[in-house]
Parts: C-alpha cells; structure tokens; sequence
C-alpha cells in the first residue's frame, strides 16, 4: 500500500479520510494542531491521539519534509533559503523583514516555469512540474524549524506562476488560513501572477480576501509580449478588463508590478501610457528597480528615473510606491540563487 502524504490534505479533506477509517472527524484538528503549530514530524509523538488510531496513521500516512541545502543573508537581514523536495528538485524561498518588524516569507509554486519573462530566472531552465500543497506548506514549515519564525505575511512570488498550479495553491491558502494550522489572515496572503485569465476568473468567484498581484511591466502588447510570452496568450487589454472585474466582484484592490528596466520600459511616455491604461478602478502600482545578474545585458533604471516614473503615476491619481530593494546582495530575486547552485 502506498501511502499518502498528509500535509496534501485540507482539514475538510482529512475529516473525510478519518471518517471514513472509523475515528471521529475531530481528530482531524488535532492532527494539524501536532503538525502545524508544534512542528512534529512523528503519528507516534501525538500523545493526545488513541494508540490504535496513531498506528493506522503510521501505516496509511507520511509526514513530507524538505531539506535546507543552502542559505544566504544580506546586510538588510533578508534571508534566502535553496531547499531539496523528497524527489532532488530545488526550490527558493525568501525571508524579507520589513522597518515596521513585519516578516514576509516569499514561497515558490512551481519547479521552474512555462512562461519565460525574459527578466526572471526561474523560466531560464523551463518548466518541469508543479510543487504539490505539502511542498508548498513545507518551505514554511523548514523556515520555521530552523529559524524559529512565523511570518506575518505569505506571498507567492517565489519560482513559478501560482495560478498555473490553481488547485494546489488554493489547498495550501486554505492550511495557511486555517486556525488549526497556521492561522494567517487571507488578507495577508497574496499571489502574485503574470496574468492568467482563466484562473484571475475563477479566484474572484471564491470571493476571498487575499491580496493579487498582477505582473505587467509594460503599457503596450508588442513589448510587453517580448518580456512576457504570456502576453501573446493572454493580451494586455483582456487582462486589464479581467483586473476591472476581478475588482467589481471582489472589491479588492489590485496590485500591479512593474520593473523598470533602463531603456526598455522606463521613459516617461511609457509612464503616461501606463497611467492611462490602469487609470479609473481600485489598483495601486508596485515599481521594482530590476535586480539582475552580472551577465545580464540590461541595468535597473536609475533612481532618478524611477522617482520621475511614479510622479507622473501619482498625478494621474494612481497609488504608487517604489519597493525597496532587498537582498541584493544574495541573489533574491526569483531563481537567481537556484541558478548560480546548479551552475556551480
């Protein structure tokens, strides 16, 4: 018999399994109560559960982990961790500390990506398979062994595109959300996208409070489908039209991401174009001086550019912040530490 890893169970899920083996469903919070807020990785450590019923998870059940390969820490305490799943795929997860003490843990979805941003690492090597909700869950539990912290904010900007792996990243919202298990407020989980409509449509019927990011990184299709082959697939005005009624059902505000690029996106027409293509419903602008390697042939615009792009963002009337870089230092942004491990 093979058996089944249980942190790939939603609680609703596990109560139907521990049902269905006789045992109360109750017995369901208490097994995420050992796993999610005690961190044990042992059926037989669960003390508070019948023996017989220990030994029938033992038989049936696993308890998955991750293993830490790798850390790096930059001079801003940001944190980035390369860890091995069950199978030797790698993964990258990133702990970033805010001024005001917040704690943001950035997870990946996907070991590697179908989408290719020419900007983005973690498309380089291409994609080869989604992660499943325990490998999502464990980099947050790994972190958290070896660290001992429990961050206040869960973003799924790490490897991969979230909506891609739907049903996964769902299943783990719903751990992540749950008071047995991790107890974080949906609005302090987001998912960041490059813009897969069909998925944009079917989050905003589960009418969650969960923050979207939505990448778009340029104000017109033909350069925005150069830096993001999605964009052939899934145009810029469709998405922008999905984004106004995501907005309309939800009544969320949406995030747009925008890296600047020197000489690629960043002029001032291009800020004009941008504002009036997002003007006129509930989202706000995230710009992102972009990160590169030393082999990239493009450098992140000045500073000076940057603060000229937002103002002109600000007086269309659109909320916008420049992100703060992090982790600069260590390779933070997505896929570059993976790359430089496997390259070595």
């Amino acid at each position: 018999m093979n058996k089944k890893d249980i942190k790939n169970y939603t609680l609703d899920e596990l109560k139907v399994e521990i049902g269905d083996s006789g045992e109360r469903s109750f017995r369901a919070g208490q097994i995420f109560s050992w796993i999610y807020k005690k961190g044990i990785e042992d059926f037989k450590a669960m003390t508070n559960l019948p023996e017989a019923f220990r030994s029938f998870l033992v038989n049936n059940f696993y308890i998955s982990k991750v293993e830490l390969i790798k850390s790096l820490k930059s001079e801003d305490a940001t944190e980035k961790f390369l860890l091995g799943l069950e199978d030797g795929s790698i993964i990258e997860s990133v702990l970033l500390f805010s001024d005001q003490g917040r704690i943001t843990e950035c997870i990946s979805s996907q070991i590697g990506c179908k989408y290719n941003c020419l900007f983005c690492e973690s498309g380089k090597k291409g994609f080869f398979r989604n992660l499943s909700v325990s490998e999502i869950i464990n980099q947050v539990l790994l972190i958290r062994k070896e660290r001992g912290i429990n961050p206040h904010n869960i973003v799924f900007m790490g490897i991969g595109e979230p909506l891609d792996n739907y049903d996964a990243v769902i299943k783990s919202i719903y751990i992540f959300n749950s008071r047995n298990a991790f107890n974080i407020g949906s609005r302090r989980i987001t998912i960041s996208t490059c813009g897969i409509i069909p998925a944009i449509k079917k989050l905003q019927e589960l009418n969650w409070q969960v923050e979207l990011s939505v990448s778009l990184h340029a104000p017109e299709d033909r350069l925005r489908s150069y830096l993001m082959p999605v964009n052939r697939k899934y145009p810029l005005h469709d998405l922008i039209d999905t984004c106004k009624n995501y907005v309309k059902k939800t009544n969320r505000q949406i995030t747009f991401e925008y890296v600047l690029i020197e000489g690629v996106n960043d002029s001032l027409k291009q800020a004009e174009d941008f504002a009036r293509l997002i003007r006129g419903f509930n989202c706000k602008v995230n710009l992102i001086i972009f990160n590169s390697l030393s082999s990239s042939l493009w450098k992140p615009s000045s500073l000076q550019r940057v603060r000229r792009f937002k103002e002109i963002l600000t007086k269309r009337g659109i909320t916008t912040t420049i992100r703060k870089s992090k982790g600069d230092t260590i390779l933070a942004a997505c896929g570059q530490l993976k790359a430089l491990y496997l390259k070595d």
